[in-house]
């Protein structure tokens, strides 16, 4: 067939994601704020990157096979690209997912084919119960399997190092003063540090952390605290691990956030920006907002926030207002179910 403008599948549309000028929730900050809206990928987050990047190399490499199954350990959005490129490519997809983990994500991955472990979120990392665990457990198990093992692949990093960062750097024309990205396997933030220093070294990367979690103590001081680990609801975000796919010398600061402040950014920016962002999204434009209080930005910033996903992935969570009352983060101003009318 001649002239027909289409593409060969979903996975040419992963990369090439718009960078958005935040014009309303940056109100009274100094500075010009730029989000890149991973949401545009064709599974819905950065996460597209890294599975079809490790993917095609493990192929190149003769590591996977027809017929294999990929294996991985995920919050649910490495796992749902993982499962979306391996429906293309003829891969059977095993994951093992925190319980953390969204009923929205653990849905979607079932939705796409994949056989879903859930494991209990607060448990220590070594515990044969812990989602680590009973994914190295899993590949021991199924003959012709790869792990893809996220927090421990240099490949995570690469795949970033040859996508988001140039991406950006093109598309500020070079202009970027901070980067802004949350950091949890460490990949995205670390790829895209690694290519955007190398063009300019004066860049400010500013990673966004968790409470509970030991990433920015780790940073500090080379010391994994174990005292610094307690449960938190953010997913995506922060490790009760150190990861070898986040690179530590490529990072400035780390800033913490609360799950009540992210998840009323997140919100927040679905109104003010009508974006529908992630809960990992709202953490990171809160940590902007706080690196901003602390005039860390001056008039002539360009800053570019990272926003790794989509809101739909926390329907049950995030913009559900019964689950921000349980947690007790509900704001009168951010109240969803009070802007329904219902006509009698």
């Amino acid at each position: 067939m001649k002239n027909i403008q289409a593409q060969e599948s979903v996975l040419e549309l992963i990369g090439n994601t718009p960078l958005v000028k935040l014009n309303h929730i940056t109100s009274g900050m100094k500075g010009n704020f730029y989000a890149k809206v991973e949401a545009f990928n064709p599974g819905h987050s950065a996460k597209d990157r890294i599975a079809l990047y490790i993917i095609d190399q493990a192929e190149k490499k003769g590591i996977l096979k027809p017929g294999d199954t990929i294996i991985e350990t995920t919050s649910g959005n490495t796992g749902f690209s993982i499962a979306m490129v391996s429906v293309l490519k003829g891969y059977k997809c095993i994951l093992a997912v925190s319980s953390k983990s969204s009923a929205d994500k653990i849905d979607m991955l079932k939705a796409m084919g994949a056989e879903v472990h859930v494991c209990p979120a607060h448990v220590a990392a070594d515990d044969p119960r812990s989602y680590y665990e009973v994914a190295k457990r899993l590949h021991t198990e199924v003959e012709g399997s790869i792990y893809i093992n996220q927090y421990f692949n240099e490949l995570n990093i690469d795949a970033h190092y040859h996508s988001t960062g140039p991406e950006i750097w093109n598309q500020t024309n070079g202009q970027i003063t901070h980067l802004v990205a949350c950091s949890g396997t460490g990949g995205t933030i670390s790829g895209t540090a690694r290519f955007l220093k190398e063009q300019n070294p004066e860049i400010k990367v500013l990673g966004i952390d968790a409470y509970g979690s030991v990433i920015q103590k780790y940073h500090e001081t080379r010391e994994l605290d174990k005292e610094e680990i307690y449960p938190y609801r953010i997913e995506g975000l922060g490790k009760n691990l150190i990861p070898t796919a986040t690179d530590f010398d490529k990072i400035d600061r780390f800033m913490k956030v609360t799950d009540e402040d992210s998840a009323h950014t997140a919100r927040e920016i679905a109104q003010k920006e009508g974006l529908f962002v992630g809960y990992t999204s709202g953490a990171a434009l809160q940590g902007v907002k706080q690196f901003s209080d602390e005039g860390v930005f001056d008039e002539n910033s360009v800053v570019v926030v990272i926003f790794p996903d989509h809101g739909s992935r926390y329907m049950s969570k995030v913009y559900n207002d019964q689950w921000m009352e349980q947690q007790g983060f509900m704001d009168e101003e951010t109240r969803l179910h009070s802007k329904i009318q219902y006509v009698k």
